[in-house]
């Protein structure tokens, strides 16, 4: 077997193109869940925050500034990621379920 019809056969068994896709899919994703939490969330959130930005909120204990403005985008976001994974999730089960 020649090295294009090896190559040609791991794309196809590995499905490097399925793959690709999600990856691309998932970047795009990303961009848009950060933007929803910096753009959309955050500034509705900011006027309950002491002195305004949220980006600046920290708590300071002694010597140790706690950045819980910037932890609290983080958490939002990584809360909106797991929905749209489990969301996907379960969309795919019922797909599988269907075709079953």
């Amino acid at each position: 077997m020649g090295l294009f019809a090896e190559f040609k056969e791991f794309l196809q068994e590995y499905k490097v193109a399925a793959l690709a896709v999600a990856f691309v899919t998932g970047l795009a994703v990303n961009n848009l869940v950060q933007s929803i939490v910096n753009d959309l969330i955050m500034p509705l959130i900011t006027p309950f925050v002491p002195l305004g930005g949220w980006k600046e909120a920290t708590l300071t204990l002694g010597p140790v500034v706690l950045r819980w403005g910037s932890f609290l985008s983080s958490f939002i976001y990584f809360l909106i990621i797991m929905l749209v994974i489990f969301l996907t999730l379960n969309s795919l089960k019922l797909v599988n379920k269907k075709k079953k």
